[in-house]
């Protein structure tokens, strides 16, 4: 039963509201604000005892009317409390999916977790992307957050991601960042450059920064995991040498051991020297590494942007160094583990295949001449087509205008016919006065021997497959 009350200090001021005291459906002891005006809070409380008969009943699910409050609820409530389930990405990260997401709630004016629609949503980045403030890239990013936003929702939150359906754009058709890999020569420049330059780029000698450049070609490793490098992360008496990279420094938070090349070894040996905890470049990620390698590309004569793409820290070292993998003959799932991607795909895209690598590619192609060719003293194939008159093709052959040529039969039944030297092929025979045997061991032969639009050509023309048969 209802109770209505008014608090001690108010009992004598009109004013005041009422209180209601009541049980909940789980048997815990609730209190609500009512009115001023007694009545009315009379007629909430009577709601609220039928509303407690209604749950206890199941008419009304408890779980469906929490949902709807929360719907309901102000969307920087669950801003704040997406925010705090945040902590464990870094601190960058963080602050870019929640600018991104609080950029799309303010500039469409949504309010409550049922304002969030992809129309909504697409009207706010299609506007930025026409003010040419964000590109393909972004954009995607920008929706990415709002995904994970609303799938952080479900389903305690909301009964479904209102963003399920959204699409994302191609970001092959929009590049605002190409990057372009070194030629081996280019960045042995590079590393020469800076090793003979006199001056401090961004607070490291020359010395240094030939270093820096060094490992990042040989290890693949990105600027950040370079600048958390210690004496202590090389294992240099191992077999093999290895270098590991913790879990607190890796992009993708998982603990990295890489195999380090026998020429970067016989370096670290020099290198290696002071207290094993000190970092080997002290704030390494807060300095602008491409404004160094800008400035040792040029004193190298080595333009830092071309039509390919800009030759930055990230392309000289990383991408270099998976370009470089796969041309020396490394298979792309080694390439794959040696760049700690989870997907393929990412790996090509580190992967710089210019039209010399595709030409030497071609030429090393095993090449071996068909039987109606012959080879030259110099290793060139001619076929004999340079020697000889091609035959006329015959009318009569039902195979004549694929390449074939009669060669000679006296029953007109069965006759043998010899692929033309544009298209080298097995001999075809059928002869009439050799034994049942052997012609079926031809037969087998000409269904092993023909490519496959051979074989279903033949199986399809039920009348000269029935003249081939009548042959046997």
């Amino acid at each position: 039963m209802a109770s209505i009350y008014k608090r001690k200090q108010d009992k004598n001021n009109k004013r005041t509201c009422w209180y209601i005291g009541y049980t909940d459906h789980n048997g815990k002891r609730k209190t609500s604000k009512g009115f001023s005006d007694k009545k009315e809070t009379e007629r909430l409380a009577a709601k609220l005892e039928h509303d407690v008969m209604l749950r206890k009943k199941g008419i009304i699910d408890p779980e469906q009317e929490i949902q709807a409050e929360k719907r309901n609820a102000s969307l920087i409530e669950h801003l704040e409390a997406f925010e705090k389930t945040l902590s464990m990405v870094t601190v960058r990260h963080r602050q870019k999916t929640m600018y991104r997401i609080r950029r799309i709630i303010d500039d469409a004016d949504m309010e409550t977790p049922t304002d969030i629609k992809i129309e909504s949503v697409e009207m706010v980045l299609q506007g930025m992307l026409k003010d040419d403030e964000i590109g393909h890239k972004t954009y995607n990013h920008y929706v990415s957050s709002m995904q994970q936003f609303c799938n952080w929702m479900v389903p305690k939150r909301m009964l479904q991601n209102p963003l399920s359906g959204i699409k994302k754009l191609n970001t092959e058709v929009d590049i605002r960042h190409k990057r372009r890999a070194l030629t081996p020569d280019e960045f042995q420049k590079l590393v020469q450059s800076a090793r003979t330059s006199e001056i401090s780029i961004q607070c490291y000698s020359g010395e240094e920064r030939a270093r820096i450049y060094t490992i990042s070609y040989m290890t693949g490793l990105r600027r950040k995991e370079i600048a958390s490098l210690t004496p202590r992360s090389f294992n240099l008496t191992d077999n093999p040498p290895t270098l590991t990279v913790e879990a607190a420094c890796s992009k993708h938070r998982r603990k990295d051991v890489l195999p380090l090349h026998q020429g970067l070894v016989t370096l670290l040996k020099e290198w290696l020297t002071g207290d094993p905890d000190d970092p080997l470049f002290p704030k390494l990620a807060k300095r602008y590494t491409s404004k160094m390698v800008r400035m040792d590309l040029e004193r190298a004569g080595i333009p830092y942007e071309t039509v390919e793409g800009i030759a930055d820290f990230h392309a000289s070292g990383r991408h270099t160094h998976i370009t470089e993998l796969l041309r020396n003959g490394t298979s792309i799932p080694e390439a794959m583990k040696l760049a700690r991607h989870s997907d393929v795909k990412m790996t090509m895209k580190y992967t710089h295949i210019g039209i010399e690598d595709q030409h030497e590619a071609v030429q090393n192609l095993p090449w071996e001449c068909p039987g109606s060719a012959s080879e030259t003293s110099n290793g060139h194939c001619t076929s004999q087509n340079d020697t000889k008159e091609a035959k006329p093709p015959n009318d009569e052959t039902p195979v004549g205008d694929r390449g074939y040529h009669q060669i000679s039969s006296s029953d007109k039944t069965c006759q043998k016919y010899e692929r033309g030297d544009s298209n080298p092929h097995a001999l075809w025979a059928l002869d009439p006065k050799s034994s049942a045997s052997a012609n079926s061991a031809t037969l087998a032969d000409v269904i092993l021997e023909c490519n496959l639009y051979d074989t279903i050509s033949a199986l399809s023309n039920m009348e000269r497959l029935v003249d081939m048969l009548g042959c046997l």
